[in-house]
């Protein structure tokens, strides 16, 4: 398991394969290609060269040699990774709207971001 930071460095959740866990294990969202999902298809944002990106191009979180973002801060030491939940059987990914133009700057908070 992978962790993943949000804008002060901290972990908030953690990417394994396709799928993306909160820090107590439970799964949160899953990718598809570049496109992030929520349990019911609901388009989150994308994941590309390691950032998270939401609706408008800003960058929510980020994963250790993530580039073409806002200077990212120095990450904490992780946690012990949790033992992930079974994944749910993936939705059908709903169509991605247009991506927005990526920025060089943080987007919305990361809770915001999955609860999209």
């Amino acid at each position: 398991m992978e962790p993943i930071f949000n804008r002060t460095g901290r972990v908030v959740a953690w990417h394994h394969g396709n799928d993306i866990y909160h820090l107590n294990g439970f799964h949160v969202c899953f990718i598809d290609g570049t496109n992030v999902y929520g349990h019911s298809g609901q388009h989150l944002g994308v994941f590309t060269n390691g950032l998270f990106r939401d609706h408008h191009g800003g960058v929510v979180a980020f994963v250790r040699g993530a580039t073409g973002g806002p200077v990212l801060p120095t990450q904490w030491a992780p946690p012990v990774p949790p033992v992930p939940s079974v994944a749910p059987v993936h939705a059908v990914p709903s169509v991605p709207p247009v991506p927005a133009v990526p920025s060089i700057r943080w987007g919305q908070e990361w809770e915001q971001f999955i609860k999209a």
